[in-house]
This record gives C-alpha cells, sequence and structure tokens, in this order.
C-alpha cells in the first residue's frame, strides 16, 4: 500500500504517513492515537486483534511523547505488540489462563528498543497459546467465518483493520508470514537474531525470531530498523540498480500448494517479468526433502524443555494441542534433536549455493486463503524451511480471492540478506500495486 494521500482518514495512515504528519504539526501524537482507538472501539468487536487495551494509558503515553516533541524515528506513534513480549505496564499473558493478568517487572529489550525510538505501546495483540498452534479469539478480518493464522493473529488483524500502523509479532514456523498473507499485510521476518528476543516467551530458542507487520515493505523496514543494532537494517530501503532475479519455487514436497494461490502467484510473476524481473523454476534438492522432520523435531524437543516444568504444574489448563505437542517433544529424546541440529547446519550451509543465482526466492506464504475454520490458524508449511535455516522472509499481498479473501507471495533471501530482501520485495510491491483493505 502507498503512502496515504492529503486528508484521506488517518486509519488508512502508513506508519511513514502518520511520523510525518506528527513532525509536520498536522496532528499531535495523542490526537491520532485517540482516532486510532476510536477506529477500534467502532471495528474489533466482530475481529477482537486486542488482548489488552486501555485507553486512558494509551492516551497519556501519547500526550507524554507530545511533550517530549515527538523525537525519534517513530515520532509518537503507537504501535501493537503481541501478547507474548514483555511490558511493564501492561499485562503479559501469553495466550493462557495460567497467565491471566501476569505483568512483568520490565520491558522486553524490544519494547524498550521502540520506546527509545519515539513510539509507544497501544496495547497487546492476541496470540495463540504460548505462540503455538491453538487458537485465540481473534478473527479474519476480511471474513469473520476464516482464521487469521497465528500465532500472531492479533497483530496482522489489527495493521489490517487500521487499528495500528504497524505491529510487533513473532515467528517459530509460520507465525508472521502466514497471518500477514491471510489479513492482506505485509509481514516481516528477519534474519534470525537480527532483533532483540530477550523479554520475549521462548518457545524454540534455535528457531524463535521477532518480526514485524505493516501495510507496506517501507514500514517494515522502518520499524524493524528502530528495533535491530544499529546499522543491521537499514530504514530507508536502498534503490535496485537492475529488476531483480527471482527462483520460483511453485511447490514444496511435503505439502500441495491450492490452485487459487498457485494461479495468483503466476499472475503476479507475469506481471514482474514483464517489469523486467528474470524469472526462473526452482526445486528443492532431494535431499532437502525430510526439512519439515527437522524443523518438527527441533521445535517440539525445545518446546518440551522452555515448558515442561510449567506443563507438568498446568497441565489441565494447556490446551490439547499444546500437550500433545510437548509430550511429543519429550518423548524424542537427546540423540534425536541433536542429530536433527547437526541436519539443520548441513542444510544451513547447502543453501548459500542453493539460492546464490537469485536475489530472491518466490514461494507461496501459505498452502492457500485463510480456511473457513476457526479450530485451527492455517498450515504453516510454507514457510517452515526458511525458518529453519534462519532466513529473512517477507510477504506482500497481492490479489483476492473471488470471496474476497487475501492472497499473499512470500519471498525468501539468505540469512544475512535483509535489507536486499526489502529492496526487492519493495520493488515487487510497487508493481503488483495491492490496495486492499478490509
Amino acid at each position: 500500500m502507498a503512502d496515504s494521500v492529503p486528508g484521506a482518514a488517518s486509519h488508512t495512515w502508513t506508519l511513514r504517513a502518520a511520523v510525518r504528519a506528527i513532525r509536520a504539526g498536522a496532528t499531535s501524537s495523542a490526537a491520532y492515537a485517540r482516532a486510532l482507538l476510536d477506529r477500534i472501539a467502532a471495528t474489533d468487536a466482530r475481529v477482537q486483534a486486542w488482548e489488552h487495551l486501555d485507553r486512558d494509558l494509551a492516551l497519556r503515553a501519547a500526550t507524554a511523547c507530545d511533550a517530549s516533541g515527538n523525537a525519534g524515528p517513530l515520532a509518537g506513534v503507537g504501535i501493537g505488540v503481541k501478547d507474548i513480549i514483555a511490558t511493564a505496564n501492561q499485562p503479559t499473558q501469553m495466550g493462557s489462563p495460567i497467565h491471566a493478568g501476569a505483568r512483568p517487572e520490565s520491558d522486553a529489550e524490544c519494547v524498550a528498543l521502540l520506546k527509545r525510538a519515539g513510539g509507544f505501546v497501544l496495547g497487546k495483540t492476541v496470540t495463540t497459546e504460548f505462540a503455538f498452534m491453538h487458537p485465540g479469539k481473534t478473527r479474519n478480518p476480511w471474513n469473520a467465518a476464516h482464521t487469521p493464522g497465528g500465532s500472531s493473529s492479533g497483530s496482522a488483524a489489527a495493521v489490517a483493520l487500521g487499528h495500528v500502523p504497524a505491529a510487533l509479532g513473532t515467528q517459530t514456523n509460520g507465525s508472521i508470514i502466514r497471518p500477514a498473507a491471510f489479513c492482506g499485510v505485509v509481514g516481516f521476518k528477519p534474519t534470525r537474531d537480527t532483533l532483540p528476543f530477550a523479554g520475549i516467551g521462548v518457545f524454540s530458542p534455535t528457531l524463535d525470531t521477532l518480526g514485524v507487520f505493516a501495510r507496506n515493505v517501507g514500514d517494515c523496514a522502518l520499524l524493524a530498523s528502530c528495533l535491530a543494532e544499529p546499522g543491521r537494517i537499514d530504514g530507508d530501503l536502498e534503490s535496485l540498480e537492475r529488476p531483480p532475479r527471482l527462483g520460483y519455487l511453485a511447490e514444496f514436497p511435503w505439502t500441495p500448494v491450492d490452485p487459487v494461490q498457485q494461479r495468483a502467484l503466476e499472475t503476479a510473476l507475469n506481471a514482474l517479468q514483464n517489469a523486467g524481473a528474470r524469472v526462473s523454476a526452482v526445486e528443492l534438492p532431494a535431499d532437502w526433502r525430510e526439512a519439515q522432520l527437522t524443523h518438527r523435531t527441533i521445535m517440539r524437543y525445545e518446546g518440551s524443555v522452555q515448558l515442561g516444568d510449567l506443563q507438568t504444574r498446568e497441565r489441565d489448563r494447556m490446551s490439547a494441542a499444546l500437550n500433545a505437542a510437548l509430550d511429543e517433544g519429550r518423548g524424542m529424546g537427546e540423540d534425536a534433536y541433536r542429530a536433527a541440529l547437526s541436519r539443520r547446519d548441513s542444510l544451513i550451509a547447502a543453501a548459500s549455493a542453493w539460492m546464490a543465482p537469485f536475489d530472491a526466492i518466490v514461494c507461496a506464504p501459505a498452502v492457500g486463503p485463510a480456511p473457513a475454520d476457526l479450530a485451527q490458524t492455517g498450515d504453516p508449511s510454507y514457510c517452515t524451511l526458511w525458518t529453519l535455516l534462519a532466513c529473512p522472509a517477507i510477504s506482500i499481498p497481492i490479489g483476492l480471492t473471488s470471496q474476497g479473501l487475501p492472497l499473499g507471495m512470500q519471498l525468501v533471501a539468505f540469512a544475512g540478506g535483509d535489507d536486499a530482501l526489502l529492496a526487492v520485495a519493495h520493488w515487487c510491491e510497487e508493481r503488483i500495486a495491492f490496495r486492499g483493505l478490509p
């Protein structure tokens, strides 16, 4: 989505447009926050993107930003924060009754950095239980009978509805990319450890990654740059010197893609080719075809270690899905886990050469559009490999199904290539020019 036009309703503003408006004195942080809070009050009952929202607290934070001069790259803009990320002045409940009302002693590192950049936490967005598979209360903003994805469901839905211009989420499998695609927004999962994870609920130390949602690629770059070490991510997008070279991975061997998603991807790629991009078909090497099992072993074993003591005490207050996953992880054994870590290292080493001919790999961000099933969050299979490899990945919206549900396109680069990936994604975004809002 392009930057907002003058006179547009403030809930349609991009992050950069909001920053410009506040800096120029066209609005104040408090007035903008009040408009967003009014938007939430008018539209959230159907979607339920927010786990905790204190209007008075948000307005006090915005007023404090105005009093301090709205300095910093975020200039007094409120951001949505996934409810596994610690906030000292708001509950952090992990999507579980076990942590109902829990209030951390201090902010997560990313929240402290967000505030240092001049922003503030507008509220806490819904997460699935411990950021795993059991759905929260959030519904898809395009059609409330469909899942918004998970686990960062509330963050994606809140951005799509114009409740906030940007939000924070996390990914252990497909928890940023999939809800971004299902909700028709941009979701960016950087290279693992690019953004700080301290103070965030851990499921899998090897896989967990902090990322961002916004309504365009440039806003994702801006927010991510505020959270990364200086110079690690450029908040101002690089310009491509030539059209990109894209490797098109049409399908993963472990899950077939929905024909509707495939046609949308091919239409988008045709438009990019017409604009000068070079697109080549690629396939996964044969010995990568069990990569999803490697990911599953690492994720579930580490989850059982991280949450095992809690499960022993609170099993009856965990969902059946989470209990089953932790039980499976506990039964895998350390030898299988160590073998999976070794296999992951081998895959990472091989990925460099496989991806080298391309500026980005393109594939579906999900098997298809958001399922009409609120008891699930959708299949994460099309994100699994990239999370396992610690690659940066981004999903951009490319169109709607005949039923009005968003479809996305995932772009991936080798670990460390975040700025280059953002530049390619921006180039593609400009030529596909999706403008939809629910």
